[in-house]
């Protein structure tokens, strides 16, 4: 609810005041549109055209000095339209996420509201007088337009979820398998888990909202939510079995022990019978539906009891009576179901049988008599029917124990739980026909339980009695068996048990000389079943591969899709990915996914995944003999061009492929065939694409090839400023953190050149990026890939050639901010900081200040202002990018100590700048006091040829100041000798030199 003194208050205030609270507003609205739990696509929306309004606002409050009353009521809606957006906002990101789900229809509607009253004040704002630019003025007349078309709905899913709410409440739904899938259908829509304790943490909350609306005096909103609940608490997570069964036991106790007759009133007058659809008539007696429909429809026009004259379209349904008939019901068919109990435990089989009967035709008529049955405890005593010898009976057993754990893990449980319950379901796979397909069909259900799979597995013989199963000639009974078998193949152990059993040999047998539907059905069996690691790698060694192979360019469509599938499986276990490229799995694959036809979308797909899991193999792959994968130039740009003919699915496939082998071994080979196939520009177009996952993959792609800058003009045939500004919306706006690192690396790899980067400052690029690193949003897997990066693209505004550039990342805050990455960030973050610092202090001498004059009497001016240390000027990290007043140079000198060759050099790179030209005796000071001259003289002795000879040239320049060459000439005379004797040529030289300045050599040696 929306605060009145808060919105009072603002009206009351000057108008720039509350032009000021409503753009604060505004942001806290888009920032609280990141958090809501339902809708984000919506607020998201909301918050794109709120945001809209700010440059309005803005401009209203540079243009106006004489508000008018006109603006004033404007200011007015727009301050209070924007904070309801806001507290709808704040709302949707706390409550309840089943509550928002029942209550989207109203959020939805509240938020088109406010856009239409944005809009409708916005239209009213006083343009003539206002003397706005036109720019501004089209852009309120088009924010106008949009936000009056727009149109906010609730999801199609959510409104089915409505619809059986509203349905089940009317209906009086009781049935618990309708709330279980009603349950499983909002936990979808909200996005939470279908774990029971999640959903029962849910609707717990949501019963505290039912108190909530009790406080806020809501009493409709109250009623409903009730309503809702009691719905909702069928279902399996709104309570524990055992809090079930106690409210269970306490109500069969309340009813005592013998049925009630029907009242009078329960009875049709027309059949004698229970109602079971009473409605009323326009005389005011009772009939069941069909039965006064029937005399209607039989020419009849009075009441079969008055025998008065009917409305004969006047029938209304007597709600109260029905659920009175119910409860009635409910009531007999809960002490029938307590009363049967004793007659299983008869001696006379019949009885057994007829009870069996009775209690199978209740579980059969509602899911609610299913739950008594097992609330009652009856699968202890139909286990141990399991045991009898009358075989009839037993299967009748089944049957019951079948029908009570479809659906119920409460009733998978209680026979897990139950004495030998596992182990006696076990055995009947051993007896007669129609109890082993009873059996096996109990065990299938049990089997989607985990704790069950390992008990049916640890059960002695069950293994080898379902494998023999599989080869039955009953249809359905192998199918159940196998279907079985794949369950529990997801215990290593289990499949130790089959392979002993010779089931992995049998389908080996069946794939290679079996009839095609055995082949079919054994192909798909491999295709559907969900292995461990161990097993994927089991199958392999056992030979599965090469019937598949076979099958895939032997067999017709309908095979080869699910020997692709079954490869798919099991090629993603990229030790299995390796032996299937070793086994010439890459040829068939390729040359299938090249020739099929465009309507076979499915088999292509399966073959595209299949052809990703073998190139992340070949990227995984760390042995002495590596696999050569996808090194055909003809293969590379037949796979690639596919994606322009694909469908979404496929073209991620490729595309991670690609991706994925652009970080292996062949890496540079493959960039290269890419980029100089047009691949950047399919990419750049798919960086448009709507498919958010399609887009992101592109996006990784596109900055793995302009990695490193090779094949720059080919890739600035297809960058543009369009193709700029598109990178700069998915930074802004993707919720994926790798997706934005990538981003951020295709601007910081791109080259630099001067019209990209003038590009990159047009859009925003700067305070986009800078954003990420300022605010700590990189928190998550990505975060230093993120960060290196955002460090990057910052980097090409920094270069020397143009001020104005390095200025405005100076005047962001950058250069605090890199130096603090120098101490903490990673080795390539500290490079590419380092090498932007080095950037700005090569600008520092012309915007180093030159202190001023001293004038009249010494005694009676300030203090002389001391200049900087370098510089010998007045310097500052703004205005002259100073690294000695961003206190830089122990960062810097610190990295110099580091293992990574390419940060210390862009580290010494950055020192040396205080010591260019005329700044050489006060650079070297400061490089002596910040210890900075051991480190680089430690370099002489490395093997990194190029700090080698940076280290030279500035200890060459140091040395030739004596009180520099007296302090250090000994640190460095060694290293120099050795450089002198293995040195290359300029290396030797330069050496030589320098020993020279320190006394140790003659200017004529023959080292020079």
């Amino acid at each position: 609810m929306l605060a009145v003194d808060l919105v009072s208050s603002a009206v009351s205030a000057p108008t720039s005041e509350v032009i000021s609270q409503t753009v604060e507003a505004i942001f806290e609205t888009v920032a609280a549109a990141n958090d809501v739990l339902v809708k984000k696509d919506t607020f998201k929306e909301l918050a794109t055209y709120v945001v809209r309004v700010v440059p309005i606002l803005r401009e209203l409050n540079k243009k106006t000095v004489v508000h008018s009353e006109s603006l004033n009521n404007v200011m007015e809606i727009l301050n209070r339209e924007i904070r309801a957006a806001k507290q709808l906002t704040l709302e949707c990101s706390k409550r309840n996420k089943v509550f928002l789900l029942m209550n989207c229809r109203h959020i939805v509607k509240r938020l088109e509201d406010i856009m239409r009253e944005i809009s409708r004040a916005l239209s009213l704002l006083p343009l003539s007088s206002l003397d706005l630019s036109s720019g501004i003025i089209e852009e309120i007349e088009k924010l106008c337009d949009n936000m009056q078309r727009a149109e906010f709905r609730a999801a199609i899913a959510e409104e089915e979820i409505l619809d059986k709410i509203e349905s089940g409440i009317q209906e009086r739904n009781m049935d618990r398998s309708y709330a279980n899938n009603l349950l499983v259908l909002i936990a979808e829509a909200v996005g939470i888990s279908t774990e029971r304790s999640v959903l029962k943490k849910e609707l717990e909350e949501f019963r505290s909202e039912i108190e909530n609306a009790r406080l806020r005096k809501d009493q409709a909103e109250a009623i409903q939510m009730e309503q809702i609940i009691a719905l909702l608490e069928r279902a399996d997570a709104a309570s524990s079995p055992r809090e079930k069964e106690m409210k269970y036991i306490i109500k069969r106790k309340s009813l005592g022990g013998q049925p009630l007759e029907p009242l009078q009133s329960f009875i049709c007058p027309i059949t004698r019978e229970v109602m079971v659809d009473p409605v009323e008539t326009s005389s005011g007696q009772t009939f069941e539906r069909s039965a006064i429909e029937k005399w209607f429809a039989d020419g009849n026009r009075s009441c079969p009891l008055t025998m008065t004259s009917l409305d004969t379209s006047i029938l209304r349904p007597n709600k109260t009576l029905r659920q009175s008939i119910e409860e009635w019901k409910d009531r007999n068919t809960m002490i029938m179901i307590a009363s049967l109990k004793s007659k299983l435990q008869s001696e006379e089989d019949e009885e057994v049988l007829h009870c069996l009967g009775e209690l199978l035709d209740l579980c059969k008529e509602r899911d609610l008599h299913k739950e008594w049955v097992i609330l009652e405890n009856y699968i202890p005593i139909l286990i141990q029917l399991l045991g009898v010898k009358n075989p009839e009976i037993r299967n009748h057993a089944l049957v019951n124990l079948c029908i009570l754990v479809k659906d119920s893990d409460d009733a998978k449980e209680r026979i897990n739980k139950a004495d030998n319950g596992i182990e006696s379901i076990v055995r009947s796979l051993g007896r007669r026909v129609e109890e082993r397909k009873l059996a096996v069909a109990l065990l299938l259900e049990l089997s989607k339980s985990n704790l069950i799979r390992e008990q049916i597995g640890k059960v002695q013989g069950s293994i080898l009695l379902l494998v023999t199963m599989s080869n039955s000639d009953d249809n359905r009974a192998a199918r159940d068996a196998r279907e079985l078998l794949e369950n529990l193949s997801f215990s290593d152990q289990n499949v130790i048990q089959m392979a002993k059993a010779n089931y992995f040999t049998h389908l080996l047998q069946r794939l290679s000389a079996g009839p095609e539907d055995v082949k079919m059905a054994m192909a798909s069996n491999l295709a559907e079943m969900e292995l461990t690691d161990h097993n994927k790698e089991s199958l392999i060694e056992g030979g599965v591969l090469s019937p598949l192979l076979y099958l895939v360019s032997h067999g017709d469509i309908p095979i080869k899709t699910v020997a692709v599938k079954a490869l798919r499986n099991l090629s993603s276990l990229p030790k299995n990915g390796l032996q299937m490229i070793r086994e010439g799995a890459e040829r068939p694959l390729l040359d299938l996914l090249f020739n099929l036809s465009s309507s076979l979308s499915s088999l292509r797909e399966y073959l595209a995944a299949t052809i990703m899991h073998l190139a992340m193999s070949v990227s995984l792959e760390s042995s002495q003999t590596p696999v050569s994968f996808l090194e055909s130039d003809e293969d590379i740009l037949k796979l690639f061009s596919l994606i322009n003919l694909m469908g979404p699915n496929v073209q991620k496939s490729i595309i991670r492929t690609f991706h994925t082998l652009c970080q292996s071994p062949s890496a540079i080979s493959i960039k290269t065939k890419l980029i100089q196939s047009s691949a950047i520009q399919v990419l750049v177009q798919l960086c448009e694409n709507d498919d958010l996952n399609l887009r992101a993959n592109a996006v990784k792609l596109f900055s793995c090839l302009v990695e490193g800058g090779s094949e720059s003009t080919t890739i600035l045939e297809h960058v543009n400023q369009k193709c700029i500004e598109t990178i700069l919306k998915i930074i802004k706006a993707s919720d994926d953190e790798e997706e934005i690192a990538s981003a951020m690396g295709i601007i910081s790899n791109l080259p630099e050149i001067p019209v990209i980067t003038q590009w990159l400052v047009d859009a925003g690029t700067l305070p986009a990026v800078f954003s990420f690193l300022q605010n700590g949003k990189q928190n998550g897997p990505h975060k230093n890939q993120l960060i290196e990066n955002a460090v990057g693209a910052i980097c090409r505004f920094t270069v020397s050639t143009n001020l104005e550039w390095q200025k405005s990342a100076a005047e962001a805050g950058i250069i605090p901010l890199f130096v603090q990455l120098l101490e903490s960030g990673t080795s390539l973050t500290k490079k590419r900081a380092a090498i932007s610092l080095s950037r700005f202090s090569e600008s520092s001498p012309q915007l180093s200040r030159s202190l001023p004059n001293r004038k009249g009497f010494c005694c009676f001016s300030a203090p002389p202002e001391t200049g900087c240390p370098v510089h010998g000027g007045i310097c500052g990290i703004v205005s002259s990018f100073c690294l000695v007043e961003a206190d830089a140079v122990g960062p810097l000198v610190r990295i110099l100590g580091e293992p990574d060759p390419g940060a210390c050099e862009a580290s010494l790179d950055a020192l040396l700048t205080l010591i260019e030209g005329e700044r050489l005796h006060t650079g070297s000071k400061v490089l002596t006091d910040a210890n900075a001259i051991p480190p680089i003289i430690k370099f002489l002795v490395q093997p990194y040829p190029s700090l080698q000879e940076k280290a030279l040239h500035a200890l060459e320049r140091m040395f030739r100041l004596l009180e520099f060459k007296q302090k250090f000439g000994s640190l460095a005379q060694m290293p120099l000798v050795d450089l002198t004797q293995r040195g290359s040529g300029s290396v030797k030289s330069m050496a030589a030199r320098i020993l020279a300045h320190l006394n140790v050599l003659h200017d004529q040696s023959s080292y020079f």
